[in-house]
């Protein structure tokens, strides 16, 4: 099993620069993306952005930093990762 790296810092910040550039600190994995969807998983739990012509244009997952350019349509925040859905994948949890 993959081991997730921890992010150093311990708080998160999202910047949303003219809904074009999102800059996300704090992910400590990258579950999925494509054009229309891009899947993290941060310490605050999973956030789905969804969108437009989304591309990552930045990812240092040792930092623990993420910029996503495209047109940004919305985030949303799931719930951490708790031991009862420890088995579940981001996708299950989140289509539950």
């Amino acid at each position: 099993m993959e081991e997730r790296r921890t992010s150093k810092s311990k708080s998160q910040s999202i910047i949303l620069e003219n809904r074009e550039r999102l800059s996300v600190s704090g992910v400590e994995h990258v579950t999925s993306f494509n054009e229309n969807i891009v899947l993290l998983e941060t310490i605050e739990g999973g956030l789905i952005i969804k969108g437009k012509d989304l591309d990552i244009s930045r990812l240092n997952l040792e930092d623990g930093n993420v910029v996503v350019n495209g047109h940004i349509y919305s985030m949303q925040y799931t719930e951490k990762e708790s031991t009862s859905n420890k088995g579940a994948g981001f996708l299950g949890r989140m289509f539950k």
